[in-house]
């Protein structure tokens, strides 16, 4: 065997010898793809840091995300989505108050603060037998209207209401509603609430959105509004909802408040509205909650 040529021998570890590499070896093949990823590492690495040569920051090169979608509750769209399932919903309805007259309906909703639509249609129609006109009710005294309208709670200011709205309409107005928002809000007990129902459901005047309990509840939960005054609520529905639409929106909302957007536990699984609401006091739900969308 030629000398100086010996072949190598394996190591007493099992191991083949030759890891390390002399200096100045040209690295080839895979080895010279490890260092190159090294080096892009490295590079990352001192991003930001001067350069030794140069003594300009080096800029890391960050991929731009893809803005997300902003949700936005008031978007047009998405308030024809809530009128259309209302309007497929609650065809046709109207004020669940019993009434046959614009005055009749006045005394009703005066009667229906604090109360319920069912416990006013229950002494209203004994109410209207014995006291069939307005001029009827112009000549009592508050004290002898308490006792009919006892079971409707705070019979002591309602009756002062009633009576006094009686004698401003028979004095003021020749015994006939008036038909202005201005007008009714000059008669004792009327708020824009009972103006806005004699004058959408009566006189078909859209002049305002009626906001009670249940829309109140029902547009916070909708993120319609974040408000829980009553006039800035209001406020907030006639700029998104078309003026057309805001008495029977009113109408339709009271409605499902009633039936199914309850207070406590509403329905949602039943709620023709689900898919478009965020609610975080829903009881079942397919989409997203909104821990803002409170009631």
């Amino acid at each position: 065997m030629p000398r100086g040529n010996m072949p190598r021998q394996p190591s007493r570890s099992g191991r083949q010898e030759g890891a390390q590499r002399a200096k100045g070896v040209q690295l080839t093949g895979a080895q010279s793809s490890k260092s190159k990823k090294a080096k892009t590492a490295a590079a990352h690495a001192t991003a930001g840091r001067a350069s030794p040569n140069t003594g300009k920051a080096m800029k890391a090169v960050v991929p731009k995300k893809k803005a997300a979608s902003k949700y936005d509750p008031l978007a047009p769209e998405r308030v024809r989505q809530i009128i259309a399932a209302l309007d497929q919903f609650y065809p046709r309805v109207t004020c669940a108050l019993t009434h046959r007259s614009a005055w009749e309906l006045l005394v009703a909703t005066i009667l229906s603060a604090q109360s319920t639509d069912v416990r006013v249609n229950m002494v209203t129609p004994v109410l209207f037998e014995k006291y069939p006109t307005v001029q009827d009710f112009a000549a009592l005294e508050p004290e002898q209207l308490q006792p009919d309208i006892y079971s409707t709670g705070f019979f002591r200011n309602k009756s002062k209401s009633v009576v006094g709205a009686a004698r401003k309409v028979v004095e003021d107005f020749g015994g006939n509603v008036p038909q202005t928002m201005e007008e009714l809000l000059s008669l004792p007990g009327v708020a824009r609430k009972t103006a806005n129902v004699v004058l959408g459901t009566w006189f078909k005047k859209n002049e305002g959105v009626v906001v009670d309990t249940h829309v109140t509840r029902i547009s916070r939960r909708l993120e319609l509004t974040k408000h829980e005054d009553a006039r800035k609520i209001e406020e907030d529905l006639m700029r998104i909802i078309p003026r057309e639409r805001w008495t029977d929106f009113s109408h339709e909302v009271i409605w499902h408040g009633r039936k199914l957007c309850v207070a406590r536990s509403p329905k949602c699984a039943d709620c023709a509205l689900e898919k478009l609401c965020h609610a975080a006091d829903k009881t079942w739900s397919t989409v997203e909650i909104h821990p803002d969308a409170q009631p």
